[in-house]
């Protein structure tokens, strides 16, 4: 019976684990994207950073990456940037992809 029991906790466990890391890996994605707009609007460091917060805070609002992106588009667009949601979804995709390698590389 402990066999079983301790097989439970360990299911639970990487259940946990795993949530945890995909939470990281989705902040960590929308901060660099944050970033990658901040540079497009030309933010001072301090803008940066802070602009790259209320990504990720964006992210909050409901599941999925819509709200990010809304968040990045109408952002942009009422900065006057030509940027269309193809693009940063394009974004979206290159700054998971260095998230993950950042993520990687903390191990």
């Amino acid at each position: 019976m402990t066999d079983f029991s301790d097989r439970q906790r360990a299911e639970e466990a990487k259940y946990a684990l795993d949530g945890e890391q995909a939470f990281k890996l989705t902040a960590r994605r929308n901060r660099l994207l944050g970033h990658w707009a901040a540079g497009k609007l030309g933010l001072t460091p301090e803008e940066t950073d802070s602009y790259a917060k209320a990504v990720v805070q964006a992210d909050f609002e409901e599941a999925g990456d819509g709200d990010v992106i809304r968040k990045v588009l109408g952002d942009l667009t009422a900065a006057g940037c030509d940027v269309d949601e193809a693009a940063i979804r394009d974004a979206l995709a290159s700054c998971e992809d260095e998230a993950r390698r950042q993520l990687a590389s903390e191990l």
